[in-house]
């Protein structure tokens, strides 16, 4: 093997690893700082000793192996942490004795239980939101530091700064790495979801930049989510987010036309939709339902979803079901943004004109001052009204609202037709 095969190699393993392997030494330090730093250094002694000795045939216990190890070191240094250097040594002890890699000797369901502790932890609520996400990219995504940079378009030095606070915060306010329990999880979980969701959401929908979709963080988002959903199958919540995000990332292939510019729902191939992925969010909203979660804000942005999903045509949708579902998620999870998409589904139902008037109810609210997707609504309804004119300035605020520059782009081509139109018309009458 080459040694550019062997740093591909390692590249592979850190992916697959880190997070388990995180989540296993944060067991044992009770630190998940420290937990990262020692993971850190199995990895720089892998890039040391791989690329001579080759690739271990179990490269997961070896870096667990070498990273408990060098714990023992830095414990020995400290007698305030006898009792941890007692619990590794004995581990590895036992696992010298029997003959054993170390990580074989983990039982699946510690792994799991230190999987569960790890995203609780890193979506503790004594975080911002940001740190959140950073943090649970960083420990159970693998992402490197400036990988979360690109993604969310911010210099590195801020991310690193972020995570570095993160965990200073969770030492500083003791927070002990253990999955809550069952008095304190809805509260917890809900953290936990909300930083999954805003990942697949930067993914899906990026905020800033060049690029429509970035992808990567929409897959990453839900192999978060498919891994939550196993550590924690009865939270009926989890299987309503994974079902959201599944059924969503389903269209991520048909979200850009040939030459990638943005093609909105309604002028998708719906051919291109992933059925394998509609069906795995259709069962897992089942799953939510079984559960008694059919009323919980995610699963119901996944019954609506799966409005969409079932239709094989635009004109199949059943948009008097998304009217209902929106009104029962308005009521579960009040917000101007939830009204103004019920206002688009009630003008699919009842005419543009009634989803203008509700859209122009929102027009007061300051969330929604710099939200670009309210002129860009009304700029919609208003074509549909026949009022190019004043469709033509909507886009065009739309336009000055929004930081990403292909749905700047998409908006303002829609600002020129409206102004064609409004032309060819005499203006609006």
């Amino acid at each position: 093997m080459t040694g550019t095969q062997t740093h591909a190699a390692i590249d592979a393993v850190v992916r697959m690893e880190w997070p388990r392997l995180v989540a296993g030494l944060a067991r044992y330090a009770g630190d998940v700082g420290l937990a990262e730093e020692l993971a850190q250094d199995a990895v720089v002694a892998a890039l040391e000793q791989w690329p001579e000795a080759g690739v271990p045939h179990n490269p997961g216990a070896w870096l667990t192996t070498v990273a408990k190890r060098r714990a023992i070191d830095l414990f020995r240094r400290n007698r305030e942490l006898e009792r941890r250097y007692a619990l590794i040594a004995g581990d590895l002890e036992a696992a010298a004795a029997s003959g054993a890699p170390d990580f074989d000797r983990v039982e699946a369901s510690d792994i799991d239980d230190d999987m569960l502790r790890l995203i609780f932890t890193a979506c503790h609520p004594v975080l911002s939101v940001p740190a959140r996400v950073a943090l649970t990219l960083r420990l159970l995504g693998g992402l490197t530091t400036a990988e979360i940079a690109r993604a969310y378009l911010v210099p590195e030095p801020t991310v690193a700064q972020r995570i570095v606070r993160a965990k200073k915060t969770l030492a500083m306010a003791d927070v002990r790495f253990e999955a809550p329990d069952s008095r304190e999880r809805p509260a917890r979980l809900s953290s936990v979801l909300e930083a999954i969701y805003l990942i697949f959401n930067e993914g899906y929908s990026a905020t800033a930049g060049e690029d429509w979709m970035r992808p990567a963080l929409c897959h990453e988002a839900l192999r978060l989510g498919r891994v939550l959903a196993q550590l924690a199958p009865a939270e009926p919540e989890v299987h309503g987010l994974v079902a959201l995000m599944e059924i969503q990332a389903s269209r991520i292939a048909a979200r850009t036309g040939p030459a990638g510019e943005p093609v909105l729902l309604l002028d998708q191939d719906r051919a291109r939709w992933d059925r394998l992925l509609i069906n795995r969010g259709l069962a897992a909203l089942d799953r939510a339902a079984e559960l008694g979660g059919a009323c919980g804000p995610h699963a119901l942005q996944a019954a609506i979803a799966a409005c969409h999903a079932r239709a094989f045509r635009p004109e199949d949708t059943d948009w008097a079901r998304i009217t209902e579902l929106y009104e029962i998620l308005a009521t579960v999870m009040p917000s101007p943004v939830v009204e103004l998409n019920r206002a688009v589904a009630v003008s699919m139902v009842f005419g543009p004109q009634a989803g203008l008037n509700l859209v122009d109810q929102l027009a007061a609210e300051p969330a929604m001052r710099g939200y670009h997707l309210l002129p860009s609504v009304r700029g919609d309804l208003l074509m549909k009204l026949g009022r190019p004119a004043e469709a033509q300035a909507e886009f065009e605020r739309a336009c000055e609202l929004t930081r990403n520059r292909t749905e700047r782009d998409l908006t303002a081509t829609r600002a020129r037709l409206a102004g064609l139109r409004s032309r060819a018309s005499g203006g609006d009458r």
